[in-house]
């Protein structure tokens, strides 16, 4: 078998085999673009070939951004489009290609990749481990009724709408700059975040609100008229879906739930994309009015380069921790004493005694703070050489906020 790099040629190749390993055809080309492969990169993209140079399997990467605890960005290659054909399964070709892949991204100079699983049992052996996590939240609208905040001194009380903010409702075809610039300031600093590149909003490559698909769009805009914030949605038998909401904080975020919980001839609302613990539960009258669903993992981490990674991001706890990490895909074992001092962590080799023995998947789920150690200790994949272990890691590890990504590639 041989594995190797596509070229522009190469394209409809690949289109047809990822397809046809996933057993669905490719979406007929629409005017003003909308197909997901259109914003692959060749030079990212490998075939598996086999003996007599039929191609049987494929993977790639996007570049993205990905903004880490501390509002730090770095590069995060987004893993993409892999698949095997069925006759060659189980043989192999899947391992193959994902080795393939860490040693040419390691060879990149990259140290961590990211992935959305489209099933939870496959990535976790290549070293990949679920970080951040959504949910939806579904709302009867004759129970939408928001509850004023008793705290006092609250600014953006969501029953008063003294947000001092407005909305206006566009088309989606109307507001596509507004969209690029609202959700690069979001990511910019929420933590678990991917950039969109300008060529995804370019080429209409994703899903809604990128996507050609016929969406209205709540624009939320501050007291001097400059949007800060958005909610993608539509409405079908009854039912009105949020796919995307992006706010620049809290206020806005509830300026533009309140739109949608208050809207005309629906009988419920959804709203997709939830981080775990978002406040709009508590927020309504009624706590039962909520119904949560779809809790599922997201985006995936995998750290190719341990000492950069934890070096990378911003800690918010100071303490030393000793880190035993085995890497059994690609047979690797090391121990790292993490010290961590104003914010800024110094990650080194050593051969002091670990406090926390655990494999690179977890700690790739644990990177963002989105998972805590002390739950991979309990579920017994972490190990914890001493009582105070884990909750130490869990004071270090923990971030500002939840992390949280929206983005679908």
């Amino acid at each position: 078998m041989e594995i190797r790099p596509t070229t522009d040629e190469d394209l409809d190749v690949f289109v047809d085999t990822v397809h046809a390993a996933f057993g669905s055809f490719p979406e007929t080309p629409i005017e003003g673009g909308g197909l997901w492969w259109s914003a692959l990169e060749t030079d990212r993209c490998v075939l598996a070939l086999a003996a007599d140079g039929r191609p049987v399997g494929t993977a790639a990467t996007h570049s993205f951004e990905l903004t880490l605890p501390g509002e730090t960005l770095v590069p995060a290659p987004g893993v993409t489009a892999v698949g095997v054909l069925p006759p060659h399964r189980r043989q192999g070709v899947l391992s193959a290609m994902m080795r393939h892949q860490l040693t040419e991204l390691r060879a990149r100079g990259e140290f961590l990749s990211v992935l959305l699983a489209s099933q939870a049992t496959i990535y976790g052996r290549f070293g990949y481990g679920p970080a951040t996590y959504t949910a939806q939240l579904k709302v009867a609208r004759n129970e939408a009724a928001l509850a004023v905040p008793r705290a006092r001194g609250v600014a953006h009380a969501p029953t008063t709408g003294s947000d001092n903010g407005s909305v206006e409702v566009l088309r989606r075809a109307e507001c596509g700059e507004i969209l690029e610039e609202v959700y690069d300031r979001y990511r910019r600093a929420q933590p678990g975040a991917l950039s969109r590149p300008h060529r995804w909003w370019a080429l209409r490559a994703g899903q809604p609100p990128i996507s050609p698909a016929p969406r209205y769009v709540a624009v939320h805009r501050d007291a001097d008229g400059v949007p800060d914030g958005y909610a993608s949605y539509s409405i079908e038998s009854g039912t009105l879906t949020v796919d995307e909401t992006i706010a620049t904080d809290d206020a806005v975020f509830t300026a533009l739930a309140r739109f949608a919980l208050g809207h005309d001839l629906v009988s419920q609302v959804v709203f997709k994309h939830l981080p775990p613990e978002h406040p709009l539960r508590w927020q309504l009258a009624d706590l039962r009015a909520g119904q949560v669903s779809g809790d599922t993992d997201w985006l995936w981490v995998r750290l190719l380069d341990v000492p950069r990674a934890l070096t990378a991001r911003g800690w918010f706890t100071d303490g030393e921790l000793v880190l035993d990490i085995d890497d059994p895909f690609l047979g690797e074992h090391d121990r790292y004493l993490l010290t961590i001092r104003d914010g800024k962590a110094d990650c080194v080799p050593t051969d002091r005694n670990p406090d926390l023995s655990l494999d690179i998947s977890d700690l790739g789920s644990v990177y963002l703070g989105g998972t805590a150690p002390s739950t991979l200790v309990r579920a017994g994949h972490i190990r914890a050489h001493h009582p105070g272990a884990a909750t130490l890691a869990d004071a270090l590890f923990r971030a500002e906020r939840s992390p949280h990504c929206l983005h679908w590639f």
